[in-house]
């Protein structure tokens, strides 16, 4: 007999709008992989990076941890492809 936890409907509200902006944010980091010096991107990059912590803590206080992208903010011109990288330190 399987015993599966019922969430309330602000679980999936919250967990739905966390995939959304995410997903934007994984979109501009490769867009600005390419296209480095295009400034209105990496504002909307951090934009988006302030919205997903934003999302992230709250769900996080009501619900329990997240794995997620959009850490960290970007200096212009954007400096995710300098290295060395996290994992090679």
């Amino acid at each position: 007999m399987s015993h599966t936890k019922t969430m309330p409907p602000e679980y999936y509200e919250l967990l739905e709008q966390i995939q959304a902006i995410d997903f934007v944010l994984v979109e501009l980091n490769l867009y600005l992989d390419t296209h480095p010096k295009d400034y209105d991107a990496i504002q909307q990059y951090n934009h988006f990076t302030y919205e997903s912590k934003k999302l992230k803590k709250e769900f996080e206080k009501k619900f329990g941890p997240l794995m997620h992208f959009g850490r960290s903010y970007s200096s212009y011109p954007w400096n995710w492809d300098d290295t060395p990288w996290p994992w090679q330190v």
